[in-house]
């Protein structure tokens, strides 16, 4: 009779947990279509990103951690030493972003990666 509930529970937990998948244009309605380009713009692309992600927090006179995300100079900064790839990604060693919350969509972290590779322009 253990045996038989045993296997019940586990064959329980093995269904449960096959019924879960999460689709980002459900979870992320705009991003469904998304195609990023190879050398996007940070004025038209990458601000916005951040605008609507992490200016909440990373903007203005107080930035939380003393990390401002609104403007390209200081952009460049976190960019340029990893830290802006390594919190977007969750990546082991940097503080997750955004605070709280799931990973931005794919489609947006590979927009600010191409930016990146693309020379990390002021356009």
């Amino acid at each position: 009779m253990k045996k038989l509930s045993m296997a019940v529970v586990i064959s329980g937990i093995l269904l449960m947990s096959g019924c879960y998948y999460d689709k980002e244009g459900i979870l992320y309605p705009g991003t469904a279509n998304c195609v990023p380009s190879a050398s996007p713009s940070f004025n038209e692309e990458i601000l916005p990103i951040l605008d609507g992600r992490c200016n909440n927090c990373h903007s203005g006179n107080s930035p939380s951690a003393n990390i401002r995300l609104d403007n390209y100079a200081d952009v460049l900064i976190y960019a340029n030493n990893g830290s802006l790839m390594g919190s977007i990604n969750h990546a082991g060693g940097y503080s997750p972003m955004p605070k709280n919350s799931g990973k931005m969509p794919n489609c947006e972290i590979q927009k600010i990666q191409n930016w990146i590779s693309a020379g990390k322009l002021n356009n």
